[in-house]
């Protein structure tokens, strides 16, 4: 072999020696990215900014009060619908109502919805049958099928908490779909080589590495269900926080409106808070693959 074809050794002292000095990765740090803990400093300086400017915009007069009213008055008509209650009825009524409704048909979403997104990414069959009926009516806004909802079920609570129940389902079913289809094929022909049964592929192979998916759809569904609150109880209710929010917008009260929007915000972060703990602790694995 001639000098011109060896092949020249790698000039990799540097990088080894740059690679020895860096610094272990700590937890909630991957590959150098930031953990959760540095960012909530982020998170807190974003919000606290968010209303500093509503405050100055507010105080300085650029936008009439009827548009954007001030934070105090928020906060003024926060305490007197707490005392007195939204036309006739507790505050704290309006909000266990709602909250009820949300998470009733959430529920039932999830009962229904996962094993039937699970048995449509094991089995063509099912995926067939069940595949065009969820993807013909997802796209459809719920405002669009709630007269349907209304003319079929009537005006009880039964056509709002399955208006809810619709727009949670598909998200659901479609993420537990997914995750199947997430599992390794290796690692099952592995489960069935050392005899494994249908249930304990199932539990043990599929069901973990399904369970970011169904966790992430989990959380799209319920943002799905809040989003859908409003336009459920737009119908004949008289009681909830989105009858309160659109009862408030046809007198023009405006810090009422803005008033419920931050509190279905307030209870769905919380909601999407306890799914990320949850996340952290059945799968810790989660982007660290």
């Amino acid at each position: 072999m001639t000098e011109r074809t060896k092949t020249r050794p790698l000039r990799a002292p540097g990088l080894v020696a740059r690679l020895s000095r860096a610094r272990p990765t700590r937890p909630g740090e991957i590959y150098g990215v930031p953990g959760q803990g540095n960012t909530l400093w982020l998170s807190a300086l974003s919000i606290a900014f968010f209303f500093f400017v509503w405050w100055l915009v507010t105080a300085m007069g650029w936008v009439r009060p009827l548009f954007v009213p001030s934070p105090a008055s928020i906060v003024m008509k926060f305490v007197e619908i707490w005392n007195n209650g939204f036309t006739g009825t507790p505050f704290i009524e309006h909000v266990l109502i709602s909250t009820a409704r949300v998470f009733g048909a959430f529920l039932l979403a999830c009962v229904i919805g996962l094993p039937l997104g699970l048995a449509m990414g094991m089995s063509p069959v099912i995926r067939g049958i069940f595949d065009p009926p969820i993807e013909f009516y997802r796209p459809i806004p719920p405002l669009a099928y709630l007269p349907l909802m209304i003319i079929w079920f009537g005006i009880g609570e039964m056509s709002k908490i399955l208006l809810i129940f619709l727009s949670v389902f598909a998200p659901v079913v479609l993420g537990a779909r997914s995750g199947v289809r997430s599992a390794a094929i290796e690692q099952i022909h592995a489960a069935y080589s050392f005899g494994a049964t249908r249930w304990q592929v199932m539990r043990h192979v599929i069901m973990p590495s399904a369970l970011p998916e169904i966790l992430t759809a989990m959380r799209i569904g319920i943002g799905f269900g809040w989003t859908t609150l409003v336009a459920a109880e737009m119908v004949a209710a008289t009681q909830g926080l989105g009858y309160m929010v659109l009862s408030a917008s046809q007198f023009l009260q405006t810090p009422v409106v803005i008033l419920g929007i931050f509190i279905i915000a307030i209870i769905a972060f919380a909601f999407d808070l306890l799914m990320r703990f949850l996340e952290r602790r059945l799968v810790p694995w989660k982007g660290r693959m």
